[in-house]
C-alpha cells in the first residue's frame, strides 16, 4: 500500500504537532492508511518529539490499532456471551468460509479484515456482524456471499 508522509504531516500539523494528542492523531492516520507503518510509526515519532517505544507502547495497548495492512472492508462478529448462546460461534464459522478467512487475517488482495469483538451492544439482535458499520443479525451462509460480493 502507498502512503504519503505529506499526509502524514497534515494529520499530525492538524493538532498543532501536539504530543498530548498522541493517540487521535495516530487514530487519524490509520483511518487514513488502515494501518500504522513502522515507517510512519517512525516519522510521527520524529515530528512529535517522542521516543518511538512510546508510540509502540500506545499502538500495541489499544485494541483498535494495527502495525499490519487491514483490508477495505472491516468485518467483526460479536462472541460475547449473549452473541456465544445464541450461535456465535457457528456464525463466525460462516464468515470464515464465506470470506476464506480466519479472525485477526487479511485477505491477500486487502478486500476484508475479520475480526471477533467481545460486545457490539446489540445483544437482543445476536449473533451479530458487522460489515462497515452496518450490522447484521445472523446472516446466512448466502447472505454472508451476497455482501461479500457488493463490496466492492
Amino acid at each position: 500500500m502507498s502512503y504519503s508522509l505529506a499526509k502524514v504531516d497534515q494529520i499530525i500539523d492538524g493538532y498543532g504537532a501536539d504530543k498530548e494528542a498522541l493517540v487521535q492523531i495516530l487514530l487519524d492516520i490509520q483511518h487514513e492508511f488502515r494501518w500504522l507503518s513502522r515507517e510512519i510509526l517512525l516519522h510521527t515519532a520524529d515530528r512529535l518529539g517522542l521516543p518511538m517505544n512510546q508510540l509502540y507502547n500506545v499502538t500495541t495497548f489499544y485494541k483498535h490499532f494495527s502495525l499490519v495492512p487491514q483490508g477495505r472492508h472491516a468485518v467483526s462478529v460479536c462472541v460475547g456471551t449473549a452473541c456465544h448462546v445464541r450461535g456465535a460461534t457457528q456464525l463466525l464459522n460462516r464468515v470464515s468460509q464465506g470470506l476464506k478467512l480466519s479472525p485477526d487475517e487479511t485477505s491477500a488482495d486487502e478486500k476484508f479484515s475479520l475480526k471477533t469483538v467481545s460486545c457490539l451492544g446489540c445483544c437482543a439482535l445476536g449473533p451479530v456482524m458487522v460489515v462497515d458499520g452496518k450490522y447484521m443479525s445472523n446472516p446466512t451462509a448466502n447472505e454472508i456471499t451476497e455482501i461479500a460480493e457488493e463490496c466492492e
